[in-house]
């Protein structure tokens, strides 16, 4: 009696295998990875110094914490861009045009959605890193003035 054969599923979750794509730096996850590999493959006749661990695990502490640095810095960068950008928005702005020849104008709104933030200068949009200068508006305000006079009154 003959045996069918089953089919190789085709459709299904295990189908084809996750393919992982190969890190290209190190991370703390790799470090930690390769110093567990390391503690496991250690020949027991000859552990491992304690002060290679120690020296090890700080160098792990100490590129997370410049990992953390440079993200703090990039998102203070990005901040202080945005910032500047909205700064802009009613001043009368300068920019090199497309033929190298300076193009001014008002700025009227700003927008985030690419990495650089742009700014829009008579319906033209701008980006920031283009701007060589910006000439802020003087607003013209009138100090409050005061309609009621008080004269100090004193008692004898």
């Amino acid at each position: 009696m003959p045996i069918d054969t089953v089919p190789p599923v085709t459709n299904g979750i295990y189908a084809t295998p996750p393919t992982r794509a190969p890190k290209q730096s190190l991370d703390a996850e790799a470090f930690m990875s390769l110093l567990v590999a390391q503690l496991k493959n250690q020949d027991p006749s000859s552990p491992m110094d304690t002060g290679q661990m120690i020296q090890q695990t700080t160098q792990l502490a100490m590129m997370e914490q410049m990992t953390q640095q440079t993200t703090t810095s990039n998102e203070n960068f990005s901040l202080r861009m945005r910032m500047a950008a909205s700064a802009m928005v009613g001043q009368t702005v300068a920019y090199t045009g497309k033929d190298n020849e300076t193009v001014s104008g008002l700025a009227s709104d700003e927008y985030f959605a690419g990495p650089m933030p742009t700014v829009t200068v008579d319906g033209v949009d701008v980006p920031l890193d283009v701007i060589s200068g910006v000439k802020h508006t003087a607003t013209a305000t009138t100090p409050p003035t005061d309609t009621t006079t008080s004269t100090p009154t004193t008692t004898n």
